[in-house]
This record gives structure tokens, sequence and C-alpha cells, in this order.
């Protein structure tokens, strides 16, 4: 009989219960040029997503000026408006994303009370 030593070079094990790799993050924040409120909600989902998503995220954001065939299919009414695309399902949040504790809400970060 032949052991092998763990040198880590393996595949990682994991608890039961948890994800084999953690959830990677789809979003697109729709915003109308640079008007203080997109730059806020710029600033604020930026800061959000490297403080609880960091390396598990993209972060697509469009201005619907310059790119409009992008909210057609979206059913864009309001902005900003971030849309969580995966992992589902997919939310809508809108506004400047400067309640945080909503917006992590809204992304399933927190547990509903």
């Amino acid at each position: 009989m032949t052991k092998h030593k763990d040198d880590g070079s393996g595949p990682k094990r994991r608890a039961w219960g948890e994800p084999a790799e953690p959830t990677q993050y789809t979003l697109r924040l729709y915003v109308t040029g640079l008007t203080p409120k997109s730059v806020r909600a710029i600033e604020n989902i930026k800061q959000l997503c490297e403080e609880h998503l960091k390396g598990r995220y993209t972060l697509e954001i469009v201005d619907v000026y310059q790119r409009p065939s992008l909210t057609a299919g979206e059913q864009i009414i309001a902005a900003p408006t971030l849309i969580k695309k995966l992992p589902l399902p997919l939310r809508r949040l809108v506004g400047d994303m400067s309640n945080t504790e909503k917006v992590l809400l809204g992304l399933d970060l927190r547990p509903k009370k």
C-alpha cells in the first residue's frame, strides 16, 4: 500500500454543505450619463462589491444614453438601476445604492429578517 502526502496541490476539500466554489455574481448597473446620482451609484456599488464580493463578481456599467439598445430588453424605467443577473433569482435595485443593507439584501448577501 502506498501512502501519499497531501502537499496542498490537489483539489480543495470542503465542509459538508459548503459550495465547491464561491458564487460568482454578474451585475449590470444602468446609469444616465455622469449625473451626481449616477456617479454616487457607481462609487457605492463598486465599494460594496469590493468589500463583500472581492474576486467573485463582474460589474458592467451601461450608460443608457450611449447604449440604448442594451436597455430595450431589460425594461429599465428608472436609473440608476442595478440588475443582478447571476446567481438567480434575477433582482433589480433602483437608486444610488447608498442604502448598504438594502443592497446587500437585494443581492442575497444578507439573510432576510
